[in-house]
This record gives structure tokens, sequence and C-alpha cells, in this order.
């Protein structure tokens, strides 16, 4: 039986898309160290305040097979006390930069400029898997038509 854990921005600190409108900016990577992982679920949120543009956030799913950098580490939060995930993951409230060669899609979905959204993979063989030892990451992409929209990015995955 798997362990499930938790990744959480702090919610304080929300991030944005990129700053030139229909670019994608990489919100949130998933790293993998010695255990492979498979990403079940994607909750996201548009935190536009008092919007006067109707928009919304699309976000895609990403899997690069070099690694990125950067990127401001977060912790995956065990839903089972006392395991610890070996996934590392980080979001853009500091600058990431994404991983190279492929960048194959693997999911697209959205939300409101101020209304959640999501992703969740209907069974367990439609979870993107990324192999243990190999040097693939994910990345979570956020693209608007409107520069620097306020957003939000968690996502739950298994080891």
């Amino acid at each position: 039986m798997p362990f499930a854990y938790a990744i959480v921005s702090i919610p304080a600190t929300p991030l944005t898309s990129h700053a030139t409108p229909n670019t994608e900016n990489p919100n949130l990577v998933l790293r993998q160290a010695t255990r492979g992982f498979d990403l079940s679920s994607i909750a996201v949120l548009g935190r536009a305040a008092a919007g006067t543009t109707l928009t919304g956030i699309g976000f895609k799913v990403r899997r690069w097979t070099t690694a990125g950098s950067g990127g401001t580490a977060i912790t995956p939060s065990p839903r089972r006390i006392g395991t610890t995930a070996t996934t590392t993951a980080a979001d853009s409230a500091t600058a990431i930069t994404p991983g190279t060669v492929s960048g194959a899609y693997q999911a697209s979905f959205g939300c409101g400029s101020s209304s959640p959204g999501g992703w969740m993979a209907r069974d367990t063989d439609a979870m993107i898997h990324v192999e243990g030892g190999s040097s693939d990451e994910l990345s979570i992409n956020s693209v608007s038509g409107v520069a620097s929209m306020l957003l939000d990015v968690g996502a739950e995955i298994l080891e």
C-alpha cells in the first residue's frame, strides 16, 4: 500500500501566472529522488480579488526527462503520520527553471480567475507516474490571457 502526501504552497504567498499573457509559467514542480511516485490529483484556485476582466487560468502538466532547478522548497506532508517522502517539490515563490528534454504534456485543465478547479486521475492506471532513480520532473504550469493572475496550486502524490 503506497503512502499519500499533500504538497501545498504557502497560502499567504499567492503564486502568479506569467507576466507575459499566454506564456506558460511553472508554478509547482515535483522531483523524485530514490522512489518513484504517482501524481493522483491537483487542486488549483484563481485568487483574483475584485477582478474586472472575465478570464480563466489554464494549467498544463508536463513531464521533463532532465530535472530543472530553483523554486521555493515544499516538504510533502504525510497523510499518515510517521512517513517521509523522498519526492521533493518546489513552488514559484522563487523562480523555477523548468526541466529540459521532452516536455510532453500529461494533463490539461483550468479554473476561473477567482474560482477553484482541478484534475484527478480516474483510477490508479490514470495517475501520472515518475519512475524512481530517473531524472524526470513534473511541472504544473499556469497560462492565462491576462498577465500575472494570482493563483494557488496543490497536489497529492503516492509513493
